[in-house]
């Protein structure tokens, strides 16, 4: 019976083992699923555009508790990597990143999710089908919309006739760059009369305000400027001040920022219209869908947010958006 005894203690003991041994596993595993998720958010140059893009990331991050890390490549291709391969070295659990160019960001973003990183490109897509998601804003419908309200304004201002200046910005990021181009020239060329006077680099508001001075003093005759970017368009609208020409040139632009709002508000009437892109929504959406990946969770691979027309003629659409924009920033500092 002593024996028999002791046989039974040693099986209870054993079962008790087992079963805290099974608690602890699972203690464990919960605590594996609960720890709190690393993301990091690369952007490649700082204006309006890019730190709303940041904003979103932080408001969706902050809702999730997730752990934002930042990075700027600063348009360098190879800080652009370097960046990558930190972030990827530091095992953060997803990499959200503006690529710097559809092709040449490719490799350093392979490496990372050869070694299990999440990767979710925004703003431009890269030429690669690993990214386990896309968001962005259709570059062409971009410069569709802006070409639109063009057209529409040398039809009612200008007899159908225009002589037109693009700063674009093909050097920098020419895949986006030919797309919003190519989107405004389908628009405007509609019309017999409108010429492409001509079509120069300049996406940074100082480099446009000096390139577009340059163009006006060979091409007098231009009477439209398309910036196909942000500090493109906000140096445009300077370089038409300072020429003294407001009211002979009229600008109009892609991408937002509270300068070209209130240049769109201004009563000496040279921005005309831009089409903004929805950056916040676009870096919100970025962790989004990287937690649903890496969740396991239903979630779309592309996605396309659309561009919103704001026209110096709706004074009241752009009061809201700036209403809106403020919103935003506040949010997101």
């Amino acid at each position: 019976m002593r024996a028999c005894a002791a046989v039974y203690r040693v099986a209870v003991v054993a079962c008790l083992s087992l079963a805290f041994g099974f608690v602890g596993c699972e203690k464990a595993s919960n605590s594996s699923a609960t720890k709190q998720l690393r993301m990091a958010g690369i952007i490649f140059q700082e204006d309006q555009f890019f730190r709303l893009i940041l904003f979103g990331m932080k408001d969706a991050a902050k809702k999730n508790n997730i752990e934002l890390l930042e990075g700027n490549s600063d348009n360098k291709p190879d800080k652009e990597f370097q960046l990558v391969q930190t972030y990827t070295s530091q095992n953060v659990d997803a990499i959200l990143i503006s690529p710097l160019s559809a092709k040449g960001s490719v490799a350093a973003l392979k490496q990372a999710h050869d070694k299990g990183l999440i990767v979710v490109t925004n703003n431009t897509a890269i030429e690669a089908d690993f990214p386990d998601a896309d968001v962005e804003c259709s570059a062409a419908d971009l410069g569709h919309q802006t070409g639109a309200a063009a057209r529409n304004y040398i039809e009612q201002k200008l007899g159908g006739k225009a002589n037109i200046a693009i700063l674009a910005f093909k050097s920098q990021v020419a895949e986006q760059s030919d797309a919003r181009t190519g989107g405004f020239k389908d628009e405007v060329l509609k019309l017999p009369g409108v010429k492409i006077a001509a079509e120069q680099d300049a996406w940074l508001s100082d480099m446009a305000v000096q390139k577009a001075g340059e163009i006006l003093t060979v091409h007098p005759e231009i009477n439209i400027i398309y910036g196909a970017n942000e500090g493109g368009t906000a140096g445009a609208v300077l370089a038409v001040k300072n020429a003294g020409k407001a009211g002979q040139i009229a600008v109009f632009g892609t991408d937002v920022s509270q300068q070209l709002l209130d240049f769109l508000q201004s009563p000496d009437n040279i921005l005309q219209a831009i089409t903004a892109q929805r950056p916040f929504e676009m870096g919100q959406r970025s962790v989004e869908a990287a937690l649903a990946a890496i969740r396991h969770q239903p979630y779309d691979k592309k996605i396309i947010l659309n561009g919103i027309c704001l026209t110096h003629a709706d004074p009241d659409g752009v009061t809201a958006y700036a209403k809106q924009l403020q919103d935003w920033t506040a949010g997101g500092n």
